[in-house]
């Protein structure tokens, strides 16, 4: 029942703070001391407590007048008040400022885990509670600001829905902009942690030992310019989650004791010898290819396993175009609101250059580009003269018309067929060089190499030779191309040629 709980001891004894400390952390309990009741209320303000333990009779700043104040916190913990001078007057008198129960002292061991543990009950219950009531305020999505209807955005809720109620280690991979932390708050936030801490690691700004100093905390001392003892991060989300925002940038000798942590859920302070036990729910994020950097050797196999156990792939936006309308409608309603300008809407023009850009900083992008548009805009309809030059002079691609032949058209082999060109195309451009062609085609380098030998395309950095190359898969296309008509095959990609042609 005690497993795990956090209690304040504030007594200016140092006796009796350690009798209570050894006794409670016996039961699994993680218990911080104080000597004064200034020092308990500071504590008491930064960090979330299941319990406090309070003396009353204490130099300076009395029990009572603490516990006026530690109970004047939202969500204030549950405070036993504990005094050797145990009277009708102070008993009644700690009650009625909302003390939650009295020890007197001398006091027995059991009395006093009695009390601890149905303080310890209520505030559970009451968290619980809150987190309840929260749930039932929130939007009807489940999933915060996460906003899509688009199939590929539906089968991420599918995958959040399902692996929340879990303590399966979760990665999120997706482009810069995609939204990774908000698929680790909306799994979070579904999960039996709601109401513990979501602790967010921004291990990429930061050097080896300053890193594992904020993930693991250090003892006073242990090493130049630590001059008090730290509390690391796991032990902020104890019982909550914890995200690696970019996982792939943490040093090698960081990701041997983050295993550790999750293969024992355990970890040890800077220059301390204790174990420190925890249980937090990891989730990562990453916008690089992991599989690729453990081929490379720059991140550890075993550790990519550990991580990879429920995979969340989030979608560039270009490949959720129909989900653009309704994130610019959601992000005009949340900035007009903000510069009290109601009711914005966005021109057909102004959305139809939304549609046709590719977006490549993805859905922040786009956010920004709204947020500009509601704070310059002195009318209640956007156009596109306030949409930035950038997302204007996009080139727009668009496939040609046609219409569909009565015997139909051979899907698979016209879409290979579009792939090619537009393959050989950016190779022409990027005269030659794949990485480069990948970025005009916005994929990743990999990618682009697996379709270039799918297709058997040899790539050339000249226009002739990949010309070449794209006639003799067409025509061999067309040959193959049973149930369609050869003059409509040649049409549609004829047609399609020339939208190639505009883009350069």
């Amino acid at each position: 029942m005690l497993e795990g709980a956090s209690l304040l001891v504030v007594d200016d004894e140092a006796i009796m703070r350690e009798i209570l400390q050894s006794l409670l952390e016996r039961q699994g309990c993680r218990v911080r001391l104080a000597a004064s009741g200034l020092k308990g209320i500071e504590l008491a303000r930064a960090d979330a407590f299941d319990a406090v333990l309070l003396d009353v009779m204490m130099p300076g700043m009395d029990g009572l007048a603490a516990l006026d104040e530690i109970r004047r916190q939202d969500d204030a913990p549950p405070v036993i008040m504990v005094t050797a001078f145990g009277t009708s007057r102070n008993t009644r008198e700690a009650f009625k400022r909302g003390a939650f129960d009295f020890i007197e002292k001398p006091f027995k061991n059991d009395d006093v885990l009695l009390v601890v543990r149905n303080a310890v009950a209520q505030q559970r219950l009451a968290s619980e509670n809150r987190v309840l009531r929260q749930n039932l305020r929130a939007q009807a999505s489940r999933f915060g600001d996460i906003i899509g209807r688009s199939p590929r955005i539906r089968s991420v809720f599918e995958i959040i829905a399902r692996a929340a109620p879990s303590r399966a280690t979760i990665l999120v991979s997706g482009e810069s902009g995609t939204g990774k932390e908000l698929v680790a708050r909306a799994v979070h936030a579904n999960s039996p942690r709601a109401g513990r801490p979501f602790v967010t690691v921004n291990s990429g700004s930061l050097p080896p030992d300053l890193l594992e100093s904020n993930l693991f905390g250090h003892l006073k001392g242990a090493f130049t310019g630590a001059v008090t003892s730290k509390k690391g991060l796991f032990e902020m989300a104890d019982h909550g989650s914890i995200f690696f925002d970019e996982i792939g940038t943490v040093p090698l000798e960081t990701q041997a004791k983050l295993l550790r942590v999750i293969q024992e859920r355990e970890f040890r302070r800077l220059g301390g010898v204790d174990t420190i036990k925890v249980d937090v729910r990891i989730i990562a994020a990453t916008n690089v290819d992991l599989a690729q950097m453990v081929e490379e050797g720059s991140f550890r196999e075993d550790l990519y396993y550990r991580l990879h156990v429920i995979a969340i792939d989030l979608p560039p936006l270009r490949d959720r175009r129909e989900d653009v309308p309704l994130l610019a409608r959601s992000f005009l309603t949340k900035y007009g609101k903000e510069n009290n300008k109601p009711d914005l809407e966005l021109t057909p023009e102004a959305m139809q250059l939304l549609d046709a850009y590719h977006w490549p900083g993805n859905v922040r992008e786009l956010e920004n580009v709204i947020e500009r548009a509601a704070v310059l805009t002195v009318k209640r309809r956007i156009g596109p003269e306030l949409i930035p030059d950038v997302v204007r002079a996009s080139p727009s691609f668009q496939l040609p018309h046609f219409d569909m032949p009565a015997d139909g058209i051979p899907f698979r082999k016209i879409i290979d067929n579009m792939e090619v060109r537009l393959i050989v195309r950016a190779l022409e451009v990027a005269g030659g060089v794949q990485k480069r062609a990948a970025e005009l085609l916005h994929v990743k380098p990999t990618t682009l190499n697996e379709m270039i030998k799918r297709h058997g395309i040899r790539p050339r950095g000249s226009r002739a030779g990949a010309g070449a190359s794209t006639r003799r898969r067409a025509g061999a296309a067309a040959r193959t191309d049973p149930g369609a008509s050869a003059p409509f095959v040649s049409g549609l990609v004829a047609e399609f040629d020339k939208g190639l042609s505009r883009v350069d």
